[in-house]
């Protein structure tokens, strides 16, 4: 087993050790013994942008199926052995990597490591055609909740499908389509699981109170003799000129509650200085009710109820700065629109104002904080830049990134991308007679909660 160490404090003081076992699996620990519990996350280097055309889907299938049961664990017994233990679990799906994730009490760990290996090392021993099935329809059903019966339900997808061209990696959502669900089959899930369920291609973290020793004890009795396997393909190549070259736009008619302008940029690709600079902008301009955004179109101007800017993070392929503004009754959008492009000209000809820039980056900086004080949130940071970026120890630096920002980084980068000629837009259109909603419509690339 292969060892390196952090030897100094990152970040408030936290640290990181990385381990690697013979098989290809990447260990990443980091104690602390503020609280009596620890969070195991496991991250498989598999995601929507791994699938082919026709297979779409499989990955968030997939982390369904890893709670049907394995080896040595029947049926819903996962669930039951970590819940019965007092500690709570969940997997989610996302472009870029499928992942597990359990928080224990301290003296609960082993219990959440061995449950973790027995999945990864013999889940086809427990993968039958019933189970496939099964989890097939609740997929189904799920993509029926969150996409297709739901006000704005495909916003996310059909703005991903104009943002990124056919044949892309990141055309296609994780949630997949019902037609390519239904003929995925047995021994296509089978070579799935073969192909990126393998040690070499995932990384465990395990936070909080922990013995760093014994866990790697631990580790190694239960993962240690899981067989390498090196067979997985290269990604397909996501990367894309800086911009769209014009303007996709796509009307909607729907019965839905509300006038609605939605649109997608193109951005920098997360894990450089320019991403992050992208992200200070749109929290600028649409993080809150303190943005430009919201000041001129809700307070000011009264057009619209909801506006708000959000960026997706992506690593093999351009981030997406997501915009999404609710129209007040009566409102045509074509104002709502104007009034958008206006605030992102100004913005992008005299940058963010130094109040707005000490607000932008103290709320990452409270948002980066808050997830690294959870033993969850830091296991799954380490785990994120670990697979992503190689590394680890960077989950710990990223708010001294956010704070080393300039304003005219952040300029530059919103003349650079925040433009009509790098957009794609839907105009949502009502139908039907339903009332006006004040509620604010989320969207992230995750799947699968279960």
């Amino acid at each position: 087993m292969g060892h390196t160490a952090t030897p100094e404090a990152h970040s408030s003081g936290l640290t990181a050790t990385e381990h690697r076992l013979a098989n290809g699996l990447r260990v990443v620990l980091s104690e602390d013994h503020l609280t009596p519990v620890a969070a195991v996350c496991l991250w498989y280097d598999v995601g929507s942008r791994h699938e082919v055309k026709g297979r779409t889907g499989l990955a968030h299938l997939f982390e369904h199926l890893m709670f049907q049961g394995s080896g040595s664990v029947k049926g819903n017994g996962h669930f039951e052995l970590v819940q019965g233990a007092g500690g709570s679990l969940n997997g989610t799906t996302s472009f870029e990597r499928t992942n597990y994730f359990e928080t224990m009490p301290a003296h609960q760990v082993e219990l959440a490591l061995w449950l973790e290996a027995d999945r990864m090392g013999s889940l086809l021993d427990a993968l039958d055609q019933e189970s496939l099935d099964n989890q097939r329809d609740v997929v189904k059903n799920e993509r029926r909740q969150r996409y297709d019966n739901v006000p704005y339900g495909t916003a996310f997808e059909r703005l991903t499908a104009l943002a990124y061209p056919d044949g892309h990696p990141y055309h296609h959502t994780p949630i997949g389509s019902m037609a390519d669900l239904d003929a995925a089959s047995l021994e296509d899930a089978r070579a799935f699981f073969r192909t990126y369920y393998a040690p070499g291609n995932a990384v465990l973290a395990v936070v909080g109170d922990i013995d760093p020793e014994q866990t790697l004890v631990w580790v190694e009795k239960y993962f240690g003799s899981i067989p390498a396997h090196d067979g997985k393909p290269a990604p397909r190549d996501g990367s894309l000129p800086d911009v769209m070259g014009g303007q996709l736009r796509e009307v909607i008619e729907e019965d839905v509650p509300s006038r609605a302008l939605m649109a997608a940029y193109r951005l920098p690709e997360d894990g450089t200085r320019a991403g992050d600079a992208a992200d200070l902008a749109l929290t600028a301009l649409g993080g809150g009710e303190s943005s430009r955004l919201h000041n001129r179109l809700v307070r000011r101007d009264r057009t619209a109820v909801t506006a708000g800017f959000g960026l997706l993070r992506l690593a093999g392929a351009p981030s997406l700065g997501w915009l999404d503004v609710k129209a007040s009754s009566g409102v045509e959008l074509s104002a709502i629109e104007t009034a958008v492009d206006e605030e992102l000209a100004r913005f992008a000809a005299e940058g963010p104002t130094p109040e707005e820039m000490e607000r932008a980056q103290a709320q990452l900086e409270r948002e980066w904080l808050d997830r690294l004080a959870t033993v969850n949130g830091r296991a799954d940071e380490l785990c994120r830049f670990a697979v992503l970026f190689g590394d680890p120890q960077l989950a710990l630096t990223a708010v001294q990134r956010v704070l080393s920002i300039t304003a005219e980084e952040v300029r530059e980068v919103a003349a650079a991308r925040l433009r009509p000629d790098n957009r794609a837009v839907l105009v949502y259109e009502p139908t039907g007679g339903g009332q006006q909603d004040d509620q604010d419509h989320t969207e992230d690339e995750e799947e699968g909660e279960l």
